[in-house]
This record gives C-alpha cells, structure tokens and sequence, in this order.
C-alpha cells in the first residue's frame, strides 16, 4: 500500500470530527443569536413574556387584565352567604354543617396557616408573634387573642371576612385557603373559645349529675 494512505486516512479521520466538536460546543455555549432551525415548525414565532411591555395597548401591559364580570367556568359563586360571610349587609353564622370531620378539617388547617402567630390554643402566642416580640423592630402589630371578648362576639361572617381579606398586619389567606375551609377553621376557632370560656350549661345533664 502507497505511503501516502496512511496520512490520508488519518487526516480524514480527524476532519470527520470536526462536524461533532462544533455541535457539541454550540450545544455547551450560550450565543447571541438563535440557533438555526432547518424546519423550525413553532420554535419561533412572535410572543409577549410575562411582566413584558407592549406598546399595542394604552397601558403598555402585554399582559392584560381580567375583563369585570367575567366568572370562570364552574366558579359563579352565586352563595353569597358561603363564598363572602355575608348575607346583603348582615354577617351570617356559618352556612356548614359542624361535624367531626369538619372539625378535624379545621384544627388541621388552623394550625398549618393560623397558629404560628395566634398560637395552638389561639391567645396569640405564636413562634411569629414571639420572634417579632424579641426584635422589637417597632412595626408589628400583635395578633388579637381568638378567646377576647372582641373576637369572640363577631360573628362567623366577620371571622370569614377575616380570613378572606386580612386585618391589619394579617394578609389575605384567600388563594391559600378555600371557602370551605375557612369555614372548618371557623368551627374549630369556636371549639377554642368554648374550651377556654366554657359554662356549667355546656354541660350534659348526665354528666352534671356525676359531678354532683
């Protein structure tokens, strides 16, 4: 075999590598300018990004607002008394039904999105309440006690609209808590204000006779 093939070959060989070396360095590199699609199919096509401006609209939002009025499909809400506390004016006590289960419900939720600044027994004794004590950085204000008198005259309504839009330092817990369990918080709120202002009436008959 000629002497010459053997460079041929080896210069060939390393020529042949040269296709893969640059598609594995466009692949690890980052360009300014888009790759180059042979059938880009909808790759690229012209698009707004969220929090974008838009010079289309007297805003300047490329994203746009919800139209008033318009409900989702399944979302109407037309109980007014479930979905706002409310009944016209009047705040109304709780639409649900106070089960067991509903209970369970509510002491889960209470302690997951409530206790850590009002407390596991509601007096306003949470871990939030008490590092925001120690800072003393002059800008908090501390949780009501769930057992004070002012709480616990407001109907469940109020308590509902509570929850639903803040108070003061409170935020509004509605996108991480739905209707119906604020509602379970509710109840379970009023087995802690019953269990720390209970009266001999609450008590069975049967019972106040063997404590007799």
């Amino acid at each position: 075999m000629p002497r010459w093939v053997y460079p041929t070959f080896a210069v060939l060989f390393v020529l042949s590598l040269i296709p893969f070396a640059l598609i594995a360095l466009a692949r690890a590199t980052n360009q300014p300018t888009p790759r180059i699609n042979i059938i880009p199919d909808m790759d690229i096509q012209p698009k707004f990004k969220p929090q974008s401006e838009n010079a289309m609209f007297a805003d300047g939002r490329a994203m746009r607002p919800v139209i008033p009025g318009t409900v989702a499909r399944g979302h109407l809400n037309e109980d007014t008394a479930f979905f706002s506390g409310r009944n016209g004016d009047q705040w109304v006590s709780s639409p649900v039904e106070w089960t067991d289960q509903v209970m369970h419900r509510g002491r889960e939720r209470f302690e997951i999105y409530c206790s850590p600044c009002h407390g596991m027994s509601g007096y306003g004794d949470g871990m939030v309440a008490k590092r925001a004590d120690q800072l003393q950085e002059g800008t908090w204000t501390p949780p009501l006690s769930l057992h004070s008198e002012s709480v616990r005259v407001q109907p469940d309504g109020q308590i509902f609209n509570t929850i639903s839009h803040g108070i003061r330092s409170m935020p509004s817990y509605a996108s991480q808590i739905p209707p119906a369990d604020r509602w379970a918080i509710i109840a379970y709120v009023r087995a802690l204000q019953r269990s720390q202002n209970a009266r001999l009436e609450d008590v069975p008959a049967d019972v106040q006779q063997t404590l007799r």
